[in-house]
């Protein structure tokens, strides 16, 4: 494939509506695995996700035009699987297993659409809300996300001249590119690109994808977005996110029932997944407390990730679990997806390198770092901590504490009753950069 001259494509942007979600595959990996496991376990449940910009600095309604918006969020809605896409899910291996997805799921899925959404302007940001049943609301985080990043991009980019761009995406490119050659002298690096909720468009996305595949080889494993994955004949990258443990959590009747809501999830996870998905996310609650009290079966699992823990503290707080519970860490993986770049990609790869099996999920640092490739109108081109997440189900606030107490979220009396539930065990609070 040719690659997209970037800049020319954007200078000549003169289309009605250039669409920035072009198929309900352009999405992370672990939403349709999620999505296959909630309709089949909790098909009924109601949940309200919402959009949170931790970034308060930046006005993304002073930004972004919110007819634009609009038009972004509409078009998503109108799009449906097609059928190329269902016989690709249908017939393709994903983790070595054939027909992952059952055949009543795809059934299902042929005929999905995306819920309507509430979108209002307060104090210079959007507030954007999704409400109805779980099995849609929770496939709207992803393209909501790729969509407003990529319209402040858009925005901005409004203002460079011709050579501007030009020169923008040279220095993007020629920045980007340093990176995997500092990467290519880890010789045993599992990486893949986990770049779409916050990347700087599909365009460049799609860049940064080739070049890793060019670059590194067969150490550039996949990618989490699915419809990359099925374009560029890589593997679809993905297990589970916080919001099973927070809906879970929200909807338990007792302070038992919610101690016990980060295992309850691993045991549906189990019941529809084996293998290589078997992998733990700890951190919903904290990861202190989620050892503290797990169960012995869920050292048998295949590895853990570490999201918001110290990359480095975390793992050994993970390799000490492993030994206490009679485990060989060698034989496990730990997975760094949160904030890695090629600094803390390389220091974590060196300290863990020979005691544990590594893979990591390369985010927002491979798709949407042009720090110092331009001035900074309006804002500028630097990301933004930008999420969407679940407010509620059934009406109940959902929580998430995590092991970074910057990334926590909900209703604050409902933070404070899980904190007495779970203990306050996060680690000291990180600057959330991306």
């Amino acid at each position: 494939m040719v690659a997209t001259d970037i800049a020319t494509r954007v200078w000549n942007h003169t289309f009605k509506l250039d669409p920035i979600v072009r198929s309900l595959l352009d999405t992370d990996f672990y939403k349709l695995l999620m999505l296959q496991m909630i309709r089949g376990l909790h098909p009924d449940v109601h949940a309200t996700f919402s959009l949170i910009n931790r970034s308060r600095h930046v006005r993304l309604a002073d930004i972004i035009d919110e007819q634009e918006l609009r038009d972004q969020l509409d078009h998503a809605r109108s799009l449906t699987f097609s059928k190329r896409e269902m016989i690709w899910l249908a017939g393709n291996s994903f983790y070595g297993t054939k027909q992952i997805f059952r055949p009543d799921f795809l059934e299902w899925l042929e005929d999905f659409r995306l819920p309507e959404y509430d979108l209002r302007r307060v104090d210079g940001q959007f507030e954007l809300d999704f409400h109805g049943p779980w099995t849609h609301t929770m496939m709207w985080e992803i393209p909501a996300l790729a969509i407003i990043n990529e319209l402040r991009s858009r925005a901005v980019l409004k203002t460079f001249k011709r050579f501007e761009l030009d020169v923008l995406y040279a220095r993007a490119k020629a920045k980007m590119w340093e990176k995997v050659e500092r990467l290519q002298g880890l010789p045993n690096l599992r990486i893949s690109d986990f770049g779409t909720r916050r990347r700087h468009s599909f365009l460049w996305q799609r860049w940064c994808v080739e070049a890793l595949k060019e670059g590194l080889g067969d150490r550039f494993i996949g990618s989490s977005n699915v419809l990359l994955a099925m374009e560029t004949d890589l593997e679809a990258i993905g297990t589970n996110a916080h919001e099973l443990p927070m809906v879970l959590a929200a909807l338990a009747n007792s302070d038992q029932e919610l101690r016990e809501t980060p295992y309850k999830v691993l045991e549906e996870w189990q019941s529809y997944y084996g293998g290589n998905l078997l992998i733990v996310l700890p951190d919903t609650f904290g990861t202190g407390a989620f050892l503290s009290n797990a169960p012995a079966w869920i050292s048998e699992w295949t590895g853990f990730r570490p999201d918001s823990a110290p990359p480095i503290q975390g793992g050994e707080e993970i390799i000490a679990w492993w030994r206490m519970m009679g485990q060989d860490p060698r034989e496990k993986l730990l997975v760094f997806s949160d904030g890695m770049d090629a600094d803390t990609i390389e220091r974590t790869y060196r300290h863990f390198d020979g005691r544990v099996r590594m893979s990591f999920g390369w985010g927002t640092n491979l798709t949407n770092d042009f720090r110092g490739a331009a001035p900074e109108p309006m804002g500028g081109l630097d990301p933004i901590s930008l999420v969407c997440k679940v407010a509620s189900a059934e009406g109940r606030p959902a929580v998430k504490l995590s092991d970074n107490p910057a990334k926590a979220s909900g209703d604050p009396e409902e933070v404070e009753r899980y904190k007495r539930v779970f203990g306050n065990t996060a680690y000291a609070e990180r600057k959330l950069a991306v």
